[in-house]
């Protein structure tokens, strides 16, 4: 893809050059059929807060978005780096590509978390099993 920066183009490829044309933002028309905001595996750039780094440290970072939460943003650097970075320290995300749907077109995105949400499930009622020594989780009241 010739629109992306040089250090998108090889996570692009190593995410299987999906053809992002058809994955862009959507921020005007019907409100049901508006997409936009970050995404899993966005390629985004990152300004940090210059006042949070050491003088020699970079001020962006450059990566794929792996997940955001409500205190951190985890990348994967264009340089093989695992990051997490405090939203504390951020300044500005540049939105680069987008590499998935949005979340609710995402079909992929959601049988993982159906799959997921039901590997928990299983892990709690082993945890609760091996911590009470009975298995009563059949029971009401």
């Amino acid at each position: 893809m010739s629109d992306l920066p040089d250090w998108a183009k090889k996570m692009w490829k190593d995410l299987g050059s999906p053809d992002i044309s058809e994955l862009q933002s959507v921020h005007t028309g019907d409100l049901m059929e508006r997409r936009h905001g970050l995404r899993k595996d966005d390629l985004v750039e990152v300004q940090l807060d210059a006042r949070a780094l050491r003088d020699d440290d970079p001020t962006w970072v450059k990566g794929r978005l792996l997940s955001s939460g409500k205190s951190s943003l985890e990348i994967l650097t264009a340089e093989g780096e695992h990051s997490y970075i405090a939203r504390e320290v951020i300044v500005k995300i540049v939105l680069v590509a987008h590499t998935r749907p949005a979340y609710i077109d995402d079909k992929e995105l959601l049988e993982f978390e159906r799959a997921d949400q039901k590997r928990r499930t299983n892990l709690h009622e082993k945890v609760e099993k091996k911590t009470k020594g009975n298995d009563d989780s059949h029971l009401w009241g």
